[in-house]
């Protein structure tokens, strides 16, 4: 008899691409986060090229505080994808919404989703991280927005992309 684990979180429910910006975002960072310290220098380091130094550091940390919620009061071990992965897990697509709906102040949205994943206890904690961090993506996808209409702008009339 084959014993298959049940690894339910991690199974795939979409696709990155099918989310909004902060939502993908969002998946994306954690992602980066939970592949250890490298990563994170680099999650770091593009909160603040963007955000500056204090405002980068409080993002961080509020993101790593969401980790350490998830990895001390979760309900189970937390299933995600590999970074390069195009696929969206299913605890992924419960963390996107968390902080796609705490990012747009539906914080009733957002207690349901938190409380997937963690212990109920913890959960108003999460949502309240969760605004922050989903917050600072918001800035950081405006200012990747407005730098690409900048760019646009200036190119010459008639080249193309491709």
């Amino acid at each position: 008899m084959n014993i298959k684990k049940n690894h339910r979180g991690g199974s795939p429910v979409g696709y990155l691409n099918e989310l909004g910006d902060i939502e993908s975002s969002a998946v994306l960072y954690f992602r980066l986060w939970c592949d250890g310290p490298e990563s994170q220098k680099d999650v770091y380091n593009d909160f603040s090229t963007v955000l500056g130094d204090l405002l980068g550091r409080k993002a961080v940390n509020c993101l790593e505080k969401i980790w350490q919620l998830f990895a001390d009061h979760g309900r189970r071990p937390l299933m995600r994808h590999d970074v390069e992965c195009k696929c969206l897990g299913a605890d992924e697509a419960c963390f996107a919404n968390l902080i796609g709906a705490a990012a747009e102040g539906q914080r009733e949205d957002a207690m349901i989703f938190a409380t997937l994943l963690v212990s109920p206890d913890f959960s108003t904690w999460v949502v309240a991280l969760a605004q922050n961090f989903g917050l600072a993506l918001k800035k950081m996808c405006d200012y990747k927005y407005n730098s690409l209409e900048l760019t646009n702008d200036l190119k010459p009339e008639g080249s193309t992309i491709h």
